[in-house]
C-alpha cells in the first residue's frame, strides 16, 4: 500500500519493525503496506508474522460458485494518478442515508476503514468524517470470543501500524455499504474499520481511508464472495503515463480470449502473487537463476504501492541491460539526494517512447509472457522536459520482488481468485470505463506500427465504443505547467494549437474555464461539432479521444509539459424544433421588421415631400379654366 511520502526510510527497514494486525479474528490478518524506499517512492512492507491462508474455508467458498454463473458486479471509478499522488482511490457511500468516501485502492490490506467522527487524531482528508449516528442502519460489531474487544469490552477494534511509524486504529461497526449509481451490485451490508486514531502519513494523506481487496476476514472481497453475491474475482486497470484513472469491478468478468495469466498460490503467500521465471530486455533474457524470483516471499502484486523493487542482483542485470541500449544522455535524477537513473532526450510523447527504450518482458512459470512498454518501467523526470527515469529499483537487501502499479500501467489485471489465477491484458485503460457501461471487454491494444497486439503500448479502442451513441459535446481538463499570468495572454493561441493537434476547426474549440493552481495552471475545454451538425461522427470522437489520451497533443516549450486530467462525452442536446431554430426565427422577424419600419419611412418621406401643392386664391381660376380669346 503507497502511503509513506518520507524518503529517508530503506527498503531493508522493516525486517527491524514491528507489524501489527489485529482484526475480527483471534488470529492476526496480513496486510500488505508501505515503507519509503530511496527516491520517494512508496515499498510494501511485509509483516515478520505470517498466517496461511485458509485453504478449508476458500474450498467451501468455491465449491459454492460451482455450477452456477454470476453476472452481478461492482463497475467503479478509479480516480487520481499513482505518481503524482501516489495512489489511485475509488468513491465508496457507506450508511443509511449514504455518506461518501475517496478510499485507496489496495490489493494488500485487508481491512476497509474511514475516519470516524469520534476520532480525537485524524487528519483533514477529502471527505468530512464518517458519523455513525447519522445512520439508521449503522451497527457497532459487539465484544465476542472472535474479535479483539475494547477496554469495556464492549465492542470489537481492530489496529494497523505500517513499516513507516503511521498506524490506524478504531473501533468495527456493520452498515450498508453501496458502490455508486453505475454499479449494478446492490447495496451490501459490511463490516468496516471506525477510525479513532491515525498517525504518520495517514494522518496527512489527501485521502479519507483504505478499500482492503486482500485476503483476509475483514477484507471487502471476502465478505461479499462470503455472501454470494459476487464471484470470487475483481479487476483493476489503471490509467497510462500522464492520464491516471482507471477502472474496477468487484466480482467477474469474462477475459479476453488473448489475456495472458500467471498460477497465485494463496498458500505460497497470502498476498497476490505471480510465478514470475525470467526478465527479458530486448529479447534477451537476464543472466540469472529463476529461483532468485521465488525467494522469500516469492514475486508479490500489489496496487498500492506506486514503483517495482528487485532482489540486488536481479536489478543490476536489468539496469545495465537496459543502459547497454541506449543512446541518450544520463542525467541526475529530480531530487540531488538520490541517485535516480535519468536519461534525457527522448521527447515529450509517450507513444515515441519505443524508439528509444528497448521492451521489456517478463515470463512466467507456464511460459506465457508480459510485455512491458516503456511507460511500464519509465516514470517523467519532473524538472527536465523529456527526459524519463527507471522506475524499478533495488529492494535493499529484501529477496522478495514487488511489482507496484507501474508495472500494470494500461493493463487490465484480473484477480481470479477462485481459480488461484491472475491474468494480465494490455488496454487503454482510459476508455475502460465507458466500455464497461457498454458490456463486454475493451480493444486490445495496439502494437508499434498496426495497433493491433499486447506487446506495445495501448492504444485507442475500436468506434464500437460509442456505436450505440451520439456525442454532441466532448470536454477535458488539463493541467499546464505554466504559470496563469503567464498563460492568460495567450489562450487563443493556444486554442488554434489544440485545434490543429486535434485535426478540428479552430471555431469548434472553446476555452469553458481557467483556474490558477500555484505554478500550474487548470484549464476546461469543449469540443463542440462542425458547423450546424449537432453530433460527431463515432470517427472523429475516437480520433478525438486517442489523441488525447495517448499524448499526441504536441504543444510548444512555451507553454510547458501538460497532463490530462479527466475527458468526457455527452449526447447532442435534445431540443425540440422551436428550441434549435430559435435564433433563425428570431433574426428572421428583425429583418421583416426593419424592412416594414424602413418601407414606412421612405413612404413617409414621399408624402411629406410631394405635399398639397401651391397655395392660390380662391378666385384665381385654373389654367384649364381660362377662357381662349374669341
Amino acid at each position: 500500500m503507497a502511503r509513506s511520502r518520507d524518503r529517508g526510510a530503506t527498503a531493508s527497514c522493516f525486517l527491524f519493525l514491528l507489524f501489527l494486525a489485529v482484526g475480527a479474528a483471534g488470529t492476526p490478518e496480513p496486510s500488505l503496506q508501505a515503507l519509503s524506499v530511496p527516491g520517494g517512492r512508496s515499498h510494501l512492507v511485509l509483516p515478520l508474522v505470517l498466517s496461511r491462508a485458509n485453504s478449508t474455508r476458500r474450498s467451501a467458498v468455491a465449491r459454492r460458485f460451482l455450477g452456477r454463473q454470476l453476472t452481478a458486479s461492482a463497475r467503479m471509478r478509479l480516480y487520481d494518478d499513482l505518481l503524482t499522488n501516489g495512489y489511485y482511490t475509488t468513491r465508496l457511500f457507506i450508511g443509511t442515508p449514504p455518506q461518501e468516501f475517496a478510499l485507496i485502492v489496495d490489493s494488500g490490506s485487508t481491512v476497509t476503514y474511514v475516519p470516524c467522527s469520534t476520532c480525537e487524531q485524524c487528519g483533514n482528508h477529502q471527505d468530512p468524517r464518517f458519523q455513525p449516528d447519522l445512520s439508521s442502519t449503522y451497527e457497532p460489531v459487539k465484544c465476542n470470543v472472535d474479535c479483539t474487544c475494547d477496554k469495556e469490552q464492549k465492542q470489537c477494534v481492530y489496529e494497523r501500524q505500517y513499516a513507516e511509524m503511521s498506524s490506524s486504529s478504531g473501533v468495527l461497526g456493520e452498515d450498508l455499504i453501496s458502490f455508486g449509481k453505475e454499479s449494478e451490485l446492490k447495496p451490501q451490508r459490511a463490516v468496516f474499520g471506525c477510525e479513532n486514531s491515525e498517525t504518520g502519513d495517514l494522518f496527512n494523506q489527501h485521502a479519507d481511508g483504505i478499500i482492503g481487496l486482500g485476503r483476509g476476514q475483514l477484507s471487502i472481497m471476502d465478505q461479499l464472495v462470503e455472501k454470494g453475491v459476487i464471484s470470487d474475482s475483481f479487476s483493476l486497470c489503471y490509467g497510462g503515463m500522464d492520464i491516471g484513472g482507471g477502472a474496477m469491478v468487484l466480482g467477474e468478468i469474462t477475459p479476453p480470449p488473448d489475456m495472458v495469466f500467471s498460477r497465485s498460490d494463496p498458500v505460497r503467500s497470502p498476498y497476490y502473487n505471480i510465478e514470475l521465471k525470467e526478465i527479458n530486455v530486448d529479447g534477451k533474457p537476464l543472466q540469472l537463476d529463476p529461483k532468485i524470483f521465488d525467494s522469500r516471499h516469492g514475486t508479490v502484486l500489489d496496487s498500492g504501492t506506486t514503483y517495482a523493487y528487485l532482489p540486488e542482483e536481479a536489478f543490476i542485470a536489468f539496469r545495465d541491460a537496459i543502459m547497454s541500449k541506449l543512446s541518450l544522455k544520463q542525467i541526475p535524477g529530480p531530487d540531488p539526494n538520490y541517485k535516480d537513473i535519468c536519461f534525457s532526450g527522448a521527447g515529450s510523447d509517450v507513444s515515441e517512447l519505443s524508439k528509444f527504450f528497448p521492451k521489456v518482458e517478463m515470463v512466467f512459470g507456464n511460459g506465457e509472457n508480459l510485455s512491458l512498454a516503456p511507460e511500464n518501467y519509465l516514470f517523467r523526470h519532473s524538472k527536465v522536459s523529456g527526459a524519463y527515469c527507471l522506475g524499478i529499483f533495488q529492494n535493499g537487501k529484501d529477496l522478495t520482488t514487488l511489482l507496484g502499479g507501474i508495472i500494470v500501467r494500461n493493463t487490465l489485471v484480473s484477480y481470479d481468485r477462485q481459480n488461484e489465477q491472475i491474468g494480465f491484458w494490455k488496454t487503454n485503460c482510459s476508455v475502460l470505463w465507458e466500455r464497461l457501461h457498454i458490456g463486454g471487454v475493451p480493444s486490445p491494444a495496439p502494437s508499434e506500427n498496426t495497433h493491433a497486439t499486447m506487446n506495445d503500448s495501448p492504444a485507442p479502442s475500436p468506434s464500437v465504443l460509442f456505436d450505440h451513441f451520439e456525442i454532441g459535446l466532448i470536454t477535458f481538463d488539463m493541467t499546464l505547467n505554466i504559470t496563469y499570468a503567464k498563460l492568460l495572454p495567450h489562450t487563443e493561441e493556444l486554442a488554434e494549437l489544440i485545434a490543429h493537434e486535434l485535426e478540428v476547426d479552430k471555431n469548434q474549440v472553446h476555452l469553458i474555464n481557467i483556474t490558477s493552481e500555484g505554478n500550474d495552471t487548470l484549464m476546461r475545454w469543449a469540443i463542440f461539432p462542425a458547423g450546424s451538425s449537432n453530433f460527431f461522427s463515432n470517427t472523429t470522437v475516437m480520433d478525438i479521444i486517442s489523441r488525447l489520451t495517448e499524448h499526441r497533443v504536441h504543444l510548444p516549450e512555451d507553454f510547458g509539459s501538460y497532463q490530462l486530467v479527466e475527458w468526457n462525452v455527452e449526447p447532442p442536446s435534445r431540443r425540440t424544433w422551436w428550441q434549435r431554430h430559435t435564433v433563425a426565427l428570431l433574426l428572421g422577424v428583425s429583418v421583416v421588421i426593419l424592412l416594414s419600419f424602413t418601407t414606412l419611412l421612405v413612404w413617409y418621406i414621399w408624402r411629406r415631400n410631394k405635399g398639397p401643392g401651391q397655395y392660390r386664391p380662391v378666385d384665381s381660376p385654373l389654367p384649364e379654366q381660362e377662357l381662349q380669346p374669341l
